[in-house]
């Protein structure tokens, strides 16, 4: 379970939390449907619970012993959701090919890879085909059809609309909001980072994701926290599609979100206007600079 631990932790608390509910567990092929997940996963999962003394699990006879105790579930901190998971591994696949137009995604291959059922996969790969980068084949095949800089200019149209009006929002929640707090962490990591830019640069991509997911999510705006999910599979990933002068580009940005940061923190809606959109106009041109 090494290589995808993180989908064995996370379908693991899923399913106690089903235990807690229940008497009973359903069959294999139905609690890998229920919980998204393989049926390899799925009997890791019942192995682990008669390990803990759950349940009695012999052959297609799960009784319930006790019901689950905090002690039992995996920290949350080691779990990611099933849908961030399935979203890196296909990131990675398509970086690993290079992202050229016309590769080919196999989604029982993507499933196997990740440990997971592959109506998750396919659902993911659905909802992405809506913004028109990857195409459904037959035979569970799909066709990176290519980025393009018309596709990159309309989407940082529409992230700039959002990313502006979830800003304005920001500074109007309340000073006991925990995304205040929240804001205070992603800022000492900022600065951690910068100051052991040459070792750390590459870490900026995932809190760059972390930073403007927390913006977006301020707007309460189940649409605009949606569409975010696709902005930052295009914006957060197109780092690695370019390597070229990373360090320099990562610390610049680096500043910038520090100063986009102070803005929100002064809750002057006038600054955070300003630092969001030059904060945006840079990442429109890092991003454009990436297309061939």
């Amino acid at each position: 379970m090494a290589k995808q631990n993180t989908v064995f932790k996370d379908a693991f608390n899923r399913c106690l939390k089903l235990l807690a509910e229940t008497s009973t567990l359903p069959s294999e092929p139905e609690l890998g449907q229920v919980l998204g997940v393989s049926r390899t996963t799925v009997r890791a999962i019942l192995a682990r619970c008669e390990e803990l003394k759950l349940i009695i699990w012999d052959k297609r006879r799960k009784i319930v012993l006790r019901r689950p105790e905090p002690s039992d579930y995996f920290p949350t901190e080691e779990t990611n959701s099933l849908a961030e998971i399935i979203e890196r591994s296909f990131m990675r696949r398509i970086l690993a090919g290079g992202a050229e137009p016309g590769m080919q995604i196999n989604e029982l291959e993507l499933a196997r890879e990740i440990g997971t059922g592959t109506t998750s996969v396919r659902e993911f790969l659905i909802r992405f085909s809506r913004f028109g980068l990857i195409e459904k084949r037959p035979n569970s095949h799909w066709v990176l059809k290519g980025f393009t800089r018309e596709f990159a200019l309309e989407l940082t149209e529409v992230r700039e609309m959002f990313e502006l009006r979830s800003a304005a929002s920001f500074v109007d929640l309340p000073e006991d909001h925990p995304a205040w707090e929240e804001l205070k962490t992603i800022e000492a990591v900022h600065r951690a980072i910068l100051a052991d830019i040459d070792k750390r640069y590459k870490e900026f991509s995932e809190l760059d994701e972390r930073f403007h997911l927390l913006v977006h999510k301020s707007s309460s705006n189940r649409f605009i926290i949606d569409f975010y999910d696709i902005i930052a599979i295009v914006f957060h990933y197109h780092y690695q599609w370019n390597k070229a002068n990373s360090r320099e580009r990562n610390a610049r940005a680096l500043e910038e979100h520090l100063a986009y940061i102070a803005a929100l923190q002064s809750r002057d809606p006038k600054q955070v206007d300003q630092a969001c959109r030059r904060h945006l106009k840079s990442a429109r041109e890092t991003l454009l600079q990436s297309i061939p």
